[in-house]
């Protein structure tokens, strides 16, 4: 049992670090351990895994804004349009959960565009953001971009229980011409919304391991402090390779899963 506690908490704390440096929910290491360390079904490692991001965004996101990095007007329309798709997948979740090897399948799927993004932009110059971008913390672009974007983000929260920095980050920075480490604050405050919707329609569905919740989520908030300051000074594009290659595994893990092959 205190094994089972140690590593709910570390792997809380490495996914909250992880948010807070890159601008992801930290899912992708909490999903992982939930679904084949823990065992838990994937409905379950979904559930869960989506509340205990909820504490992830949370933490890094107020650390963000207290460092200036979220312009909250800016990205409201964000926010709204993704919580919206946030409540009509949350819906379409419960339809899943009677072919759960089908989540499986969409995670897998899901972390291979997650590994290929973070391996890409670990590679010095193959992806550099955009010039005349905006240094503060104000996101431009037009309405329906914005629109656009935070439907496609407020997809994952609830059909998957997985964050949405694989697609707000990229979309903030390449499409609306946002600074990175603006891209990574507002992706982790739109996240924030999203996770706390998905994580009440879970919670009222019965999706979520209560017992195992408590340690990842202290671990998640202590560890998204931490990421939000080592944002700061910290370049992530090491980090961003070596998880790239690890979420690859990951990625094939599910897959093979969904066909019946466990590796």
């Amino acid at each position: 049992m205190t094994d089972q506690l140690f590593l709910l908490f570390a792997g809380g704390l490495l996914a909250g670090a992880l948010g807070g440096l890159l601008g992801i929910g930290g899912g992708i290491v909490l999903m992982p351990m939930l679904r084949f360390m823990v065992g838990l079904s994937p409905a379950h490692a979904a559930g869960t895994c989506i509340l205990a991001v909820s504490f992830t965004t949370l933490g890094g996101s107020y650390r963000h804004y207290r460092l200036g990095h979220v312009n909250p007007r800016s990205i409201l329309a964000i926010i709204v349009s993704g919580a919206l798709a946030t409540v009509v997948f949350s819906l379409i979740f419960v339809s899943l959960t009677a072919r759960e090897r089908w989540l499986d399948l969409g995670m897998g799927l899901v972390f291979s565009l997650v590994s290929i993004r973070m391996i890409a932009a670990g590679i010095p110059g193959f992806l550099k953001e955009r010039s005349g971008e905006s240094p503060d913390s104000v996101i431009g672009g037009t309405l329906g971009g914005k629109i656009a974007i935070g439907a496609a983000g407020g997809m994952l929260p609830g059909l998957l229980g997985i964050g949405t920095g694989g697609v707000l980050v990229p979309g903030l920075s390449f499409f609306l011409g946002a600074s990175i480490k603006t891209a990574v604050a507002s992706s982790l405050t739109c996240f924030c919304f999203n996770a706390f919707i998905s994580s009440a329609f879970k919670l009222a569905q019965g999706f979520i391991e209560k017992d195992v919740i408590l340690p990842i989520c202290l671990g998640t908030f202590i560890g998204a402090n931490f990421g939000a300051m080592l944002n700061r000074r910290f370049p992530p594009r090491a980090i961003k390779t070596i998880f790239g290659f690890f979420f690859s595994y990951v990625s094939l893990k599910f897959i093979l899963l969904f066909f019946g092959v466990a590796i």
